[in-house]
């Protein structure tokens, strides 16, 4: 099945219950500027409300961290024989099953084969205004926007890609998939029990340094404070890959974390860690993202 850049899909379940739909509206020179990152000649993305499996979207690669670059939605490993779409790429690898939010274990994604090469020296970040999820049962069939407080966005999605070249027409294809790990609070709210590995922006040039140790990407690869994050419930017809416009993302309901609520359990949060200072600002008032 073709989709709208002439990449095969392989009948890939865009509903299926992954981490596989965000968005992206900002503008290139936001991007350039959050992301120190200029966009190359011929650089062309004007935003999506969808970006879904098989699109093509912005990353940042670590061996040119200073450049913005267009790859595809769906990582297929350097030696697949066919193409594989990969979309997520779980930081447990086979471990932690029952995606314990608590998991402290290994991180099986430096063993997969899939991954193993990737994770090692080809990860990027993939910049996001928000992500898509739906219920564990529902699905997209009952979507929520998740997104970052205080109007944090874009923010950065950990990601890996490769290289793959088609075994026939020779045409290659360079593709990401998100990293996810176990949901934290608000996701397990959904419910839902994955979620993508949100980078800390002062653990950005770390996560794309391919020369870092191992054991310091690793230690990244964890369920993001969900006191920084709300989500709202949207329509239902982001479903389809197709859909698109700013409709999409209109709230249908009330955020699931009010604002005492947030403001009690980051309170709780900072008394636990002894005030230490945080990357991220404190909260303002809420303020679901406007189109």
């Amino acid at each position: 099945m073709k989709n709208g850049f002439g990449f095969t899909t392989f009948g890939f379940k865009t509903d299926q219950v992954m981490c596989g739909r965000y968005l992206l509206v900002q503008k290139v020179e936001v991007l350039e500027k959050r992301f120190q990152a200029e966009a190359p000649p011929g650089f062309v993305f004007n935003g999506s409300y969808n970006i879904a499996p098989g699109q093509i979207a912005p990353v940042i690669v670590g061996h040119q961290p200073h450049s913005l670059q267009l790859f595809r939605f769906g990582l297929s490993p350097f030696w697949a024989k066919k193409d594989m779409m990969l979309i997520n790429a779980r930081a447990e690898g086979d471990h932690n099953r029952e995606d314990a939010s608590g998991y402290a274990g290994a991180r099986g994604i430096i063993e997969k084969p899939s991954f193993r090469k990737a994770i090692r020296s080809q990860r990027c970040l993939i910049p996001a205004d928000a992500f898509i999820e739906g219920t564990i049962i529902e699905k997209l069939g009952k979507p929520f926007l998740v997104y970052l407080r205080n109007k944090v966005r874009p923010f950065a999605m950990a990601g890996i890609w490769d290289q793959w070249k088609h075994p026939e027409s020779g045409a290659e294809v360079f593709g990401f998939a998100i990293v996810t790990t176990a949901g934290n609070e608000l996701m397990r709210m959904l419910p839902h029990h994955r979620m993508p590995v949100i980078l800390n922006p002062r653990d950005e040039a770390v996560w794309l340094n391919p020369d870092a140790p191992l054991y310091k990407i690793t230690r990244l690869l964890n369920p993001f404070d969900a006191s920084l994050m709300n989500a709202y419930p949207i329509t239902p017809a982001v479903k389809s890959p197709k859909a698109s416009g700013a409709d999409l993302i209109k709230p249908l309901g009330q955020p699931l974390l009010g604002e005492t609520e947030v403001m009690v359990k980051r309170n709780m949060m900072l008394q636990g860690m002894g005030n230490r200072k945080q990357s991220f600002n404190d909260h303002n008032p809420e303020e679901p993202i406007k189109p």
